[in-house]
């Protein structure tokens, strides 16, 4: 979303997109962002949590020309609890002239704090259902960033609203709070006939009206919240595609300023049903294929991806990839608080940086992602998650570095830590989730989700990436070990004293002078920790992470140039250990035998295998014989 009012774009990403312009992450952020003031004091609002949205009627009249709204929204309701009132969120400067159930006028206030209050005709008591029909009109207000606008393009007006996230109540009255999803909606926007209109779900018909207006109907048949109900219009050209993967194929619907209707814009729009069927075939059916998928220009740098029709300052392949991928994490299942905003624009950052691993390959995938890590690490903390005086702030909750780019690279770090067959497994079966799928999701959802995959808790690498801040410093130095091995040791240190130790896999690669390449990877959880690997080469090279699967930055890489005598050849590892241990040979080495001596001396244990089990050890400092065919060495270990 857009705010036209970020004091400085930093550290723009470079997609690599051959024929395609390139749409900076800062604007797709901003376009993301809804009309209200920077710092907003909004919460929950506790007067709208006794009733469930099951239907709206929304009838709008609009001239592009003039910033000016008239409608009348009929809200269908189910009580939650005995109800003699009803609240709606509604701007103050939005005046209310009537309020009806049937034809019964009933009595209703807006009380100065932005909210509409009704009251009923009758109680309704818990479980049942009730409508009102409220008649308004008025100037929506101009606070930041509009979440109503009427402008021109190309000397032609334009009209169109984007709510995320606090702006629905701008324009009309609702219940805006991320718990309620209405079931379906029918709109009907009536402005002068020059002009075509646009909204969720597909087009039923157009009438004339007689009178130089026509009403525009489109019915959308699944659960939506209210940030994603929008509307616009002027004189677009409409251009329709079909993308999906049969027998689930669907209309795709460009809305495009006539000025910008032109071959370079028809070509870059032959990258959407592409994109689609990737996302379909990585992930599911697009979620709202009964229906259509669409885009339609809009004055905000970047896009918004309203649900079945993405607002769209352009058609690059970025940001088209972007904004379509919010349909499967953002409408589909909707981030159930601000806090949890990552649910929604670091998963479609990084479905875009997986076309561009899927149509341009590795490199161009690398690139993507050194740029991001670039940005995230261009400070030292900020978390994922948002606190709860993070979520009033407009700008906190669309920080380009957090909520996208770091989002996106903390999924990348997750399918590295489980693979990619879990991994996917783990998305499709969030998606699949009959709790969450058109419902709402917290960050805790997903985390169970892709437990349940790996077979583990997830708790610890949640904490440090998702909900602390900061990154590690890899210092890393590798030794040729003896004939086909190599030592490696590693540290690291912490950018933010919230996380004591960032414990991940590290990708390694280790090369050889004849140009061979040995890529592996260390389970890092300790400092000074030794790893002892089997290399078919002798290594002269060393790279930490280079195809940057890991937040990190200012790593250093050494390589060790020691002679190794008979000593340096013999390692036992991990030390200290509370369950097994390894001791590690030179393959032209044999072991004879291993015997362990506590403190005072007493022999405490012996074997002639090379992996050990000390659990039965009492805790201490041992000193270790291991016997081979040349030689002897006592090495300390410690049991814990």
């Amino acid at each position: 979303m857009k705010n036209a009012y970020l004091l400085v774009l930093l550290f723009s990403i470079s997609f690599v997109f051959a024929q395609n312009k390139v749409v900076d992450l800062n604007e797709i952020a901003e376009s993301e962002m809804k009309s209200a003031s920077k710092t907003m004091n909004i919460e929950v609002n506790p007067n709208t949590l006794n009733y469930d949205v099951t239907y709206l009627d929304l009838r709008f009249t609009v001239d592009p020309a003039v910033y000016f709204i008239s409608g009348k929204v009929t809200t269908t309701f189910t009580a939650l609890q005995n109800m003699s009132t009803i609240y709606f969120d509604l701007s103050d400067d939005i005046v209310v002239s009537a309020v009806k159930q049937g034809t019964t006028n009933l009595a209703f206030t807006q009380n100065g704090n932005s909210e509409l209050v009704i009251t009923l005709p009758s109680m309704v008591a818990t479980g049942n259902s009730s409508s009102v029909e409220v008649t308004y009109s008025g100037v929506p207000p101009i606070n930041g960033f509009q979440a109503f606008a009427a402008e021109t393009h190309n000397g032609t007006p334009v009209m169109w609203t984007l709510s995320e996230p606090y702006g629905a109540r701008d324009w009309w009255p609702c219940k805006q709070d991320l718990n309620d999803k209405i079931n379906n909606i029918d709109v009907r926007i009536t402005a002068p006939t020059a002009y075509v209109s646009v909204s969720n779900g597909l087009e039923q018909s157009q009438i004339n009206n007689g009178d130089g207006t026509k009403t525009t109907h489109f019915h959308h048949g699944y659960p939506i919240p209210a940030y994603l109900i929008a509307f616009a219009v002027t004189d677009y050209d409409v251009i329709t595609q079909t993308a999906g993967i049969s027998p689930n194929t669907f209309p795709i619907v460009n809305y495009i300023y006539p000025e910008d209707n032109n071959e370079i814009t028809q070509e870059e729009l032959l990258q959407t049903p592409l994109i689609m069927n990737f996302y379909e075939t990585q992930f599911e059916t697009y979620p709202f294929h009964e229906e259509k998928y669409g885009h339609a220009q809009f004055g905000w740098s970047g896009g918004m991806e309203h649900t079945t029709v993405s607002f769209m300052a352009n058609f690059s392949r970025s940001l088209i990839a972007h904004e379509m991928a919010h349909q499967w994490f953002g409408d589909k299942i909707t981030c159930g608080s601000w806090r949890d905003i990552w649910l929604n624009e670091g998963f479609a950052t990084y479905l875009a940086s997986l076309v561009i691993e899927e149509f341009d390959g590795l490199n161009a995938f690398v690139a993507d992602k050194t740029n991001m890590i670039s940005s995230i690490t261009s400070q030292p903390s900020g978390a994922v998650h948002l606190t709860e005086a993070e979520s009033t702030n407009v700008n906190r909750i669309f920080s380009s570095r957090l909520s996208y780019r770091k989002g996106a690279m903390v999924l990348e770090m997750l399918r590295w830590k489980l693979g990619d067959v879990a991994f996917f497994q783990g998305m499709r079966n969030y998606l699949a989730d009959t709790n969450l799928a058109y419902k709402y999701a917290v960050t805790s959802n997903f985390q169970s989700h892709m437990e349940a995959v790996y077979g583990s808790s997830l708790t610890e690498f949640f904490n440090d990436w998702v909900y602390n801040q900061g990154y590690p410093t890899y210092s890393i130095a590798a030794q040729n070990w003896g004939s086909g091995q190599a030592k490696i040791t590693v540290n690291q240190t912490q950018s933010h004293s919230s996380v004591s130790y960032f414990e991940m896999p590290v990708p390694i690669r280790l090369t050889g002078s004849g140009g061979q390449t040995f890529n592996t990877f260390v389970n890092n959880t300790t400092n000074n920790q030794e790893f002892i690997i089997s290399v078919p080469f002798v290594v002269t090279g060393l790279q930490i992470d280079p195809e940057k699967h890991l937040i990190s930055k200012n790593n250093t890489a050494t390589l060790g140039n020691e002679s190794f005598d008979f000593d340096n050849l013999i390692a036992l590892y991990p030390n200290p250990s509370n369950d097994k241990i390894t001791i590690q040979l030179p393959t032209d080495i044999s072991l004879e035998v291993i015997t362990f001596y506590n403190s005072l001396g007493q022999k405490t244990l012996t074997s002639n295998e090379e992996i050990i089990s000390v659990s039965t050890l009492s805790n201490g400092v041992y000193f270790v014989e291991v016997k081979t065919n040349l030689g002897v060495k006592n090495i300390k270990f410690i049991k814990e």
